[in-house]
């Protein structure tokens, strides 16, 4: 066994214990894969790590390509259940991917790349090629308009961070079909499993991840405004200017405790769909409410257990009691529920549920216990 082989092996070991890979048939695949052919500019410890390898920056040194982190990658691979004998559509091409989809789906499958930067699809052919990966199609295109000369497809996965579902995916996709889509949403990004059912996507599964974001047609741009962060489609969202944080702070706690380790991002979007002003707390990262003149924003404080910690809600400006009052009152109403979407296209009827809209159609977000 050579080096690369044990560190490769490795990885498959520590993935599985960790349950991020659960299916024998991913195991496989990212044992058969030698990742450090797709990233040759690292040390092989490095490219057997769980981490994500750059590989390309634009000139305002924003990552624009990269090999993406093993664990996040066999999630993805997890939700869209690839099976032998799939026709494959990738969104986003690097080359390590695509060739553990051509190893899921078989002899009798068809694997398709797309990425609209020529210089990620030449490299791409090449360490398909090297890495025996020869038949999959690596073509240079915008993503957003898929591949419609290999369509259908029974899955698509997209490897960058999407604002929404373009419609092409959902042409190009079979009836039965299914689209892994990293979603960005509220100030965050969730790997999406959608199923096609009827006209409209219904997802199946969620995880948190992080990706480059999408070029072309599809790219997406959030709004920042005075240190806070904003959605693309909240353009009438009043905002106070940046020196509401000087004002005198109030703060109230919520008598709600979590695990010091829980992520609230479900509890953040629970607050995006219910509170009119939510956006996030630049370089904090903080689910936020904001009005004209005050801004309210989520704290937490050490709990009765050294692993739990109590949340509540510090503001700012004229309308801090106001807007304490309106988040703690939705904290004490989310109850630990999650989200789960459906996508639909611009005229359908939609069902209830909070919804956002993007340029062709509505994210709807529902909640479950």
């Amino acid at each position: 066994m050579t080096r690369a082989d044990s560190l490769r092996t490795a990885l498959v070991r520590q993935l599985t214990s960790l349950g991020t890979i659960r299916d024998p048939r991913i195991a496989a695949a990212f044992q058969a894969v030698p990742r450090h052919l797709f990233v040759p500019q690292v040390p092989l410890e490095t490219a057997y790590a769980d981490d994500v390898v750059p590989m390309k920056q634009d000139r305002a040194g924003v990552l624009t390509s990269s090999v993406s982190q093993p664990s996040i990658i066999a999630l993805m691979l997890e939700q869209a259940a690839i099976r032998p004998g799939d026709r494959v559509l990738e969104i986003g091409s690097g080359g390590y991917n695509a060739a553990l989809l051509r190893e899921l789906a078989g002899p009798d499958g068809a694997v398709t790349t797309v990425d609209i930067d020529a210089d990620v699809t030449l490299r791409a052919r090449a360490l398909l090629d090297q890495a025996g990966y020869g038949d999959v199609a690596v073509v240079q295109a915008d993503g957003e308009f898929g591949d419609p000369a290999r369509a259908p497809y029974d899955r698509i996965v997209v490897t960058v961070t999407a604002w929404e579902v373009a419609p092409a995916w959902v042409r190009q996709l079979r009836p039965d079909g299914r689209i892994v889509v990293p979603l960005r949403v509220r100030g965050q990004t969730r790997s999406v499993a959608f199923d096609l059912v009827g006209e409209h996507l219904e997802s199946r599964s969620t995880t948190m991840c992080g990706f480059v974001s999408m070029q072309g047609a599809g790219a997406h741009y959030e709004r920042y405004e005075d240190g806070l962060t904003y959605d693309e489609d909240q353009q009438d969202e009043p905002h106070p200017k940046g020196a509401v944080l000087k004002l005198r702070r109030e703060r109230k706690w919520s008598r709600l405790e979590v695990h010091r380790e829980e992520p609230l991002l479900d509890l953040y979007l629970w607050l995006a769909c219910n509170l009119p002003g939510y956006c996030v707390l630049d370089g904090e990262g903080v689910a936020a409410v904001a009005t004209a003149d005050s801004l309210a924003y989520l704290s937490r404080r050490a709990g009765r257990g050294k692993s739990h910690v109590e949340l509540g809600c510090s503001a700012h400006g004229p309308e801090a009691h106001v807007l304490i009052g309106r988040v703690l009152e939705q904290m004490r109403q989310w109850k630990g529920q999650h989200p789960t979407f459906q996508v639909h296209p611009m005229g359908a009827e939609l069902p209830p549920g909070f919804h956002i809209a993007r340029r062709h159609g509505y994210i709807t977000v529902q909640w479950e216990v």
